[in-house]
């Protein structure tokens, strides 16, 4: 068990790292690096939810790996953490994504395609049509990771119980690289992108629509 689990997380790394944080593999196309205190208030704002979302993260991949560990047990912190993880993806990551959509998003595509940066095999697909997508595919990942959860503590059958639990645990595991990944993006490519581009006051006036 220990040699299946070392592949994602050295016990003695806890508080230094986590596996799955974004490495040099996902670069960011030499986008100049904008400072925290440079962006749009619109922008720290979702930086700041950036912040929060990372820390429900990080519990929720330490719980899921303990979890694994201890054979399934089903402690008090893993419970809370797995609470929280689920609250996050139900009710603040829809908010913030919306934010993002609504505002961010379309303002940037347009000047995209404006300056000719799109889809050659349709010119109304931008790079931002990724991040929208992975907003989708992230909702559409946890219900999967909810729903098996769910079928795991319905089950008698000890076998089956832990077959159900290794999938939610890989998946689990997933869908926290993933988050972070498009978490990386979005400040290390979007957000900078959306400063260079975009007029501030373009910002102030659709975030206050």
């Amino acid at each position: 068990m220990e040699e299946t689990i070392k592949r994602f997380y050295d016990k003695n790394s806890i508080g230094k790292s986590f596996p799955f944080e974004p490495t040099n593999a996902y670069d960011h196309q030499n986008i100049a690096r904008v400072e925290y205190e440079n962006y749009h208030p619109f922008i720290k704002e979702l930086i700041d939810e950036h912040k929060k979302m990372t820390l429900v993260l990080n519990n929720f991949e330490m719980s899921l790996i303990d979890w694994r560990i201890n054979d399934w047990e089903f402690k008090e912190t893993i419970n809370e953490n797995f609470k929280s993880f689920f609250t996050l993806i139900k009710e603040k990551v829809p908010i913030h994504n919306k934010k993002e959509d609504k505002v961010l998003l379309p303002l940037l595509n347009k000047k995209l395609i404006e300056l000719g940066d799109q889809n050659f095999l349709n010119c109304e697909l931008t790079g931002n049509d990724l991040i929208v997508d992975e907003h989708l595919k992230i909702e559409q990942a946890a219900s999967i990771v909810f729903n098996l959860l769910d079928i795991g503590l319905s089950l008698f059958d000890k076998q089956s119980k832990e077959i159900t639990y290794a999938a939610v645990f890989e998946q689990g595991l997933a869908i926290v690289e993933t988050i972070k990944l498009h978490i990386y993006r979005e400040e290390n490519i979007l957000f900078p992108q959306s400063m260079k581009l975009l007029n501030l006051n373009e910002i102030t006036f659709q975030s206050s629509d």
